[in-house]
């Protein structure tokens, strides 16, 4: 690959991740009561006070994966926080079976997020980053 293109390809993807975490938490904290309902659908407790904090949790953390400020922990946190709501709420294995198909896609999905996640928090967030600029 030309080396030319890796600086914008890094910036590409981290803008896609980060935006798809932004808008899912704007999107919880725009409706509580629904993600409440979600939340509380996995078994969890206090979910109204969950989803409040998930909403902001996603939105701060996309926003430094999208700016690349901590980037490498900011994505190895969503990391682990989007394996364990694969686990939680895409349970394909447990799905009705005309139903699995479609889980099992989101449970992938996930996974091939948490994989690009791991290469930020490995690699970080490259040079157009604010990370990249604090080393220099």
């Amino acid at each position: 690959m030309v080396d030319s293109l890796k600086i914008p390809l890094v910036l590409v993807g981290r803008i896609l991740i980060a935006f798809m975490f932004m808008q899912s938490g704007y999107e919880k904290l725009t409706d509580l009561t629904g993600t409440a309902g979600y939340i509380a659908s996995g078994g969890l407790p206090n979910s109204t006070a969950l989803a409040g904090l998930t909403g902001v949790f996603e939105l701060v953390a996309g926003l430094a994966i999208l700016i690349g400020f901590k980037a490498r922990w900011a994505a190895l946190v969503l990391a682990a926080f989007t394996l364990v709501a694969s686990f939680l709420y895409h349970r394909y294995w447990t799905a009705p079976a005309d139903q699995q198909v479609v889980v099992q896609l989101l449970f992938m999905k996930n996974m091939a997020i948490v994989g690009g996640l791991l290469v930020i928090a490995a690699l970080g967030a490259g040079p157009a980053s604010m990370d990249a600029r604090k080393s220099t």
